[in-house]
């Protein structure tokens, strides 16, 4: 595959209060955070890239390896290398990336990119875990930095960048709870990791803090946050799966559906744009939706927002810095790594009794007075 350069000068998002250019530590500690880093660092799973570069180096360099979806994944993907832009853009540095295609690439890709030419490289995806270790292990004087993944014990040279998903969707859970006219939502994911299922058990504990809030019985489908099963295409790109698994939960019902499976969420959007709004809709997740799939905007109620851009711009300062130290940074709602993304076209439909309601549960949420996983 061709590499596919993407612009250096998009439009910048600020990062509030809780910056990530100090030290990596735990932002915020939450039990059920640790049982999920815990959990992350007790499974591997090989993924796998096909390469491709932007740019010459210079003297600091950051590169970039892909998950599946690719660069331009309107997801996770995309939104950690406009990390990696928007550091380009504020410090002058050069950036590459390598691009995910076949689980037997990784461990070659990585190598590629070792010898100097990168300064800090930032792999992207959970199933790039034992991958990222191995390399890390074997090039103690690398820095790296891993997207969706947490070592127990730490590596030295890597820092694991770890999100409360889980925070922001539960807040899209009780928003879809609250704007459902069929009583039926519906979620699917890509596949069954921790990274994804994580948004999916959110989402679900929402719905039912909305139903105990207001003595309803909106159903959520296609995931148990009990017994840990549920719907899974089994992979990140295959957009007739997700508008296969959309009209699946449509025809049971459901109107308000959230995809966590990457660019097979595109394919929801499209059968949400045929049927019309007022059937399904779709929420969105990594990044806002609205404003990268822009031909299916008004489809999306909403977005759960992972701010890797905000996380892989702190990462490559405290390596500019030589501040790099292995560990772990958390994105929480507390510190906006996590956020529920604006309505947008639905801003207008939200009632503002909804909208105030999310704003509370927002504050209880941070101050811990209420439990995002079903507690």
């Amino acid at each position: 595959m061709a590499a596919r350069g993407i612009a250096a000068n998009q439009v910048r998002f600020a990062f509030h209060s809780g910056s990530f250019t100090g030290r990596a530590t735990h932002v915020r500690a939450r039990r059920d955070m640790e049982v999920y880093m815990t959990f992350l660092s007790k499974i591997g799973l090989a993924a796998a890239l096909v390469a491709g570069s932007v740019t010459a180096a210079s003297a600091f360099t950051a590169c970039q390896v892909t998950d599946t979806g690719g660069i331009d994944d309107a997801g996770f993907n995309q939104t950690a290398w406009k990390g990696v832009q928007d550091a380009m853009d504020a410090d002058g540095i050069e950036g590459r990336f390598l691009e995910s295609q076949a689980e037997s690439d990784y461990e070659a890709n990585l190598n590629s990119l070792l010898g100097g030419a990168c300064d800090v490289i930032v792999t992207v995806g959970f199933l790039m875990g034992d991958a990222t270790k191995a390399a890390a292990e074997a090039n103690p004087d690398q820095k790296f930095s891993i997207v969706d993944f947490a070592y127990d014990p730490i590596i030295p040279n890597v820092i694991g960048q770890v999100f409360a998903t889980d925070e922001a969707a539960f807040l899209a859970g009780y928003l879809a709870a609250g704007m459902t006219q069929t009583g039926t939502l519906g979620t699917f994911g890509g596949i069954n990791i921790p990274p994804v299922t994580i948004f999916m058990d959110g989402f679900a504990h929402g719905a039912n803090h909305y139903n105990s809030v207001h003595g309803t019985d909106v159903t959520v489908l296609g995931w148990n946050p009990e017994s840990k099963e549920g719907l899974f295409t089994g992979n990140f790109d295959s957009l007739d799966d997700g508008r296969a698994f959309a009209q699946n939960l449509y025809d049971e019902g459901a109107d308000i559906v959230m995809p966590v499976a990457g660019p097979v969420g595109l394919g929801s959007a499209a059968l949400a744009d045929e049927l019309g709004t007022d059937e399904l809709k779709i929420i969105g997740v990594d990044a806002d939706q609205a404003l990268t799939d822009t031909e299916k905007a008004h489809v999306y109620l909403t977005s759960v927002l992972k701010r890797m851009d905000a996380t892989v711009q702190g990462v490559i300062k405290l390596a500019m810095d030589d501040t790099f130290e292995g560990g772990l940074i958390v994105g929480t709602l507390e510190n906006d790594g996590v956020s529920l993304a604006p309505f947008h076209s639905f801003e207008d439909a939200v009632p503002a009794e909804l909208k105030a309601e999310l704003d509370e549960i927002k504050a209880g949420i941070i101050d811990g007075s209420i439990s995002v996983n079903g507690m």
